[in-house]
């Protein structure tokens, strides 16, 4: 059966706890916490220990961050991987499964001039590498997960594709490290996205949603039929949690997704 989550910034309220009763209401399973840098995250903790107490279900949190752990500069790689081991924890005590995190946004592509990163391909991969095996020792030890999210070659230069996130975590080789997909993304650069699902099904831990462009399921192009197929197929069990942006009405457009991937999976 799919269980579907919003992010909390796609909720109407003012509160967790207002944001949960219309989720609900609207068919959801869970929210999406999302976390800022500066450890914003972890200064919510009262908030999101209360919140967890009232029942509102969180289990997962999206980064949001202006740098990342594949940073080009070490001061803010290193503040990054700082800021992503507080989040593990902050999720972990709350009961979560995980915090997903692209390798970087919006820091380079090979799309644009001057075209050639300044580090070599292969230096870009052990500092990934390092990364996700510092991340994901203390991801286990958390008791959660990091996601490792691929973006589109235009957000990011290093990691695009299933196989790409798949190859590193097979190479960490810890079960702490997982793919965090994202239907949008793959619609950009997977060839069969059904198909990288299926190939991938044993380093897949969790889903993100938007249709082809990046509006809420359902506004695009995208074969959900496919791609929900695909899931159900691995057997997977795990959240559908919308990230997007909405088209229409907004509280209406929130609404429909839950029921739109549920028909759309049946």
């Amino acid at each position: 059966m799919l269980k579907t989550a919003a992010q909390e910034q796609l909720l109407p309220g003012e509160t967790l706890q207002a944001k949960w009763e219309f989720a609900q209401d609207a068919g959801y399973d869970a929210i999406e916490l999302r976390a800022k840098g500066d450890f914003h995250f972890a200064s919510r903790l009262d908030e999101l220990k209360q919140a967890h107490k009232d029942g509102v279900v969180m289990p997962t949190v999206c980064v949001e961050m202006l740098h990342f752990f594949g940073a080009f500069d070490d001061d803010l790689r290193r503040d990054a991987i700082a800021q992503m081991k507080s989040q593990l924890t902050v999720i972990g005590e709350l009961g979560g499964l995980g915090a997903q995190t692209p390798a970087s946004y919006g820091m380079f592509s090979r799309r644009l001039p001057p075209f050639e990163p300044p580090r070599t391909e292969e230096e870009d991969r052990q500092v990934l590498l390092a990364g996700l095996t510092e991340l994901g020792e203390h991801a286990r030890k958390e008791g959660v997960t990091l996601f490792l999210e691929p973006l589109n070659r235009y957000e990011d230069h290093m990691v695009n594709r299933l196989e790409q996130a798949a190859d590193l975590i097979r190479e960490v080789g810890l079960d702490s490290v997982r793919i965090g997909i994202d239907s949008y993304h793959m619609n950009i650069e997977e060839s069969d996205p059904a198909a990288a699902v299926v190939a991938h099904a044993d380093v897949i831990g969790h889903a993100q949603v938007s249709d082809s462009n990046r509006f809420q399921p359902g506004a695009g192009h995208l074969d959900w039929a496919a791609w929900l197929g695909a899931l159900h197929t691995i057997g997977y069990d795990g959240y559908l949690a919308a990230e997007c942006r909405l088209t229409g009405d907004p509280v209406a457009a929130v609404r429909s997704v839950p029921a739109f991937l549920k028909r759309s999976g049946a």
